[in-house]
């Protein structure tokens, strides 16, 4: 009979532990540690919300999903890489060189954002293409440069940001909460025109945070998506003279300044030819005169 009752026992055991925990309410995490101080300040203000109901399961993971709902998984890369690059290359014609870029560009689904040409007068002609490529297509775009021309130099660098991608996330869904709670506080309760005010203030200080996450997730965003690749064209340097020169021109020039040296030098030695040539004749005629004078008549 006491192993009938202690059956028993053990098998409604379960069903009241159950009505316990159903009977404990739920505590609800603070969206931050601002966002309970600041809600905090404006309960003792006046501004008391009601104390949220216990929620079930599916309450909850239907919250959850409309939080999702804001960042679609397929918005977001499955790698939060934001790839760049750099490349040196020796061109026989910068005009030719630079069509190809653009060719090589729009073949792979980019564009040139930027570019900055030097072709002056005594100067190495030379340009500088920033070109915006899709990040899938960043190989393509570095196997495009060889027939380009002679690639002297190739850097490529790669940041992850998915770090700070779920950290801005995780924040502006913190913001988003406190953001519709404080909005429900303006709705719902009244008190006095300075805690109103106090509410209308931290409402539009949180919006502007908002806005500054977004605005950082669209950066982010588009730079994983499309990669930066500069590239930088010159003709070759010449072999004798500078960037920019004739070789026979410098050749005729430098013969034209050896005669100039050679007129200035000799104008330049007048000032000691000169006043020696005088001295030595009258020398001469000195030694001449009294040899004369020394000769019998």
């Amino acid at each position: 009979m006491r192993i009938l009752h202690l059956a028993a026992a053990l098998a409604a055991l379960p069903a009241l532990i159950d009505c316990r925990g159903a009977a404990r309410p739920e505590r609800q995490p603070h969206a931050s540690y601002r966002a309970s101080d600041s809600l905090a300040g404006f309960a003792r203000a006046g501004f008391v919300a009601r104390a949220p109901a216990p929620t079930s399961a599916r309450e909850q993971a239907a919250a959850v999903a409309g939080d999702a709902a804001l960042f679609p998984r397929s918005s977001v890369a499955a790698s939060m890489v934001i790839r760049t690059g750099q490349a040196s290359i020796e061109v026989d014609s910068l005009e030719r060189a630079v069509s190809q870029v653009r060719l090589l560009a729009g073949r792979i689904g980019g564009y040139v954002a930027n570019t900055t040409m030097q072709t002056g007068r005594g100067q190495l002609r030379s340009a500088s293409l920033e070109v915006k490529v899709p990040a899938e297509r960043f190989e393509d775009a570095l196997d495009g440069l060889a027939p380009i021309g002679k690639l002297e130099s190739v850097n490529v660098n790669a940041e992850d940001v998915g770090e700070e991608y779920t950290d801005v996330t995780a924040r502006m869904a913190n913001a988003r909460r406190l953001e519709s709670r404080l909005i429900d506080l303006l709705a719902t309760r009244t008190g006095k025109l300075k805690d109103v005010l106090d509410v209308e203030q931290e409402l539009a200080r949180v919006r502007e945070e908002i806005d500054r996450y977004e605005g950082r997730l669209r950066y982010l965003r588009t730079h994983v998506t499309l990669s930066t690749f500069t590239i930088y064209v010159h003709e070759p340097l010449p072999v004798v003279g500078h960037a920019g020169s004739s070789v026979l021109g410098e050749a005729f020039k430098q013969a034209w300044r050896n005669f100039v040296d050679l007129v200035a030098l000799c104008v330049r030695s007048l000032g000691i030819v000169v006043p020696l040539g005088l001295a030595t004749l009258a020398a001469w005629l000195l030694i001449r005169r009294r040899r004369k004078a020394a000769m019998p008549a």
